[in-house]
């Protein structure tokens, strides 16, 4: 726990009085873990896996708003303002989750300042990484639309290396699709040309590099 960031700046007399209000439970992938309007009982803090935040569109076309991995937490908004979240989180692959109730946070986290400037700067990020994705969504051309996208999945999950930026976050050419609103076949089409340009390539364990051409 002590490695996860959220937790970081507890004492260890803090973190041991944690083990005792956190339930740990296991995901496998696609599971759904929560859905939408059912959010005010508990916060999620992710140990290992990673899930995504989804809202279904009026066409019942599925839209990431976020992707979350190990050390992200979620579900704490509806805690603090009491009402419920209109999104659904899927595991993306098998997860590991901790599990708080909303009475142990209030109990255990709120009364912390440490906790509450750690929460305060987290939503901060997410503010503007939304304020970033409403821009990606306001690119009239779908192929600015990926490109930005796949420029921000490298800022946020990339590796640097000697052959550029390798994304660690593996995206499926639908989860790229359901990010962007585009269809499939055109996150395909446009990944496709540009591996055949030379501004990415498509790894063994399917994580995108990031050229420096790109």
């Amino acid at each position: 726990m002590k490695g996860i960031p959220f937790f970081a700046c507890l004492s260890g007399d803090e973190i041991e009085d944690l083990r005792h209000v956190l339930v740990e439970k296991h995901f496998s992938r696609n599971k759904i873990i929560f859905v939408e309007d059912d959010t005010q009982n508990y916060m999620y803090v992710i140990l290992s896996g990673k899930v995504k935040v989804v809202y279904l569109g009026a066409d019942g076309k599925e839209h990431i708003l976020a992707v979350h991995k190990t050390g992200d937490f979620f579900g704490e908004m509806a805690l603090l303002d009491g009402k419920t979240a209109p999104a659904t989180v899927i595991a993306m692959e098998d997860t590991d989750i901790l599990i708080m109730s909303r009475k142990d946070f209030e109990e255990s986290l709120l009364k912390n300042n440490k906790v509450l400037k750690e929460i305060i700067s987290i939503l901060c990020t997410r503010l503007r990484d939304a304020w970033m994705m409403n821009k990606v969504l306001g690119l009239p051309r779908a192929e600015e639309r990926v490109r930005m996208l796949l420029k921000l999945m490298g800022i946020h999950y990339g590796i640097k290396d000697k052959r550029g930026t390798v994304i660690t976050l593996r995206l499926t050419h639908q989860d790229i699709a359901d990010y962007s609103s585009l269809s499939r076949e055109t996150v395909t089409r446009l990944l496709n040309r540009l591996v055949r340009d030379g501004e990415i390539e498509v790894l063994d364990d399917r994580n995108i590099l990031l050229k420096p051409s790109f």
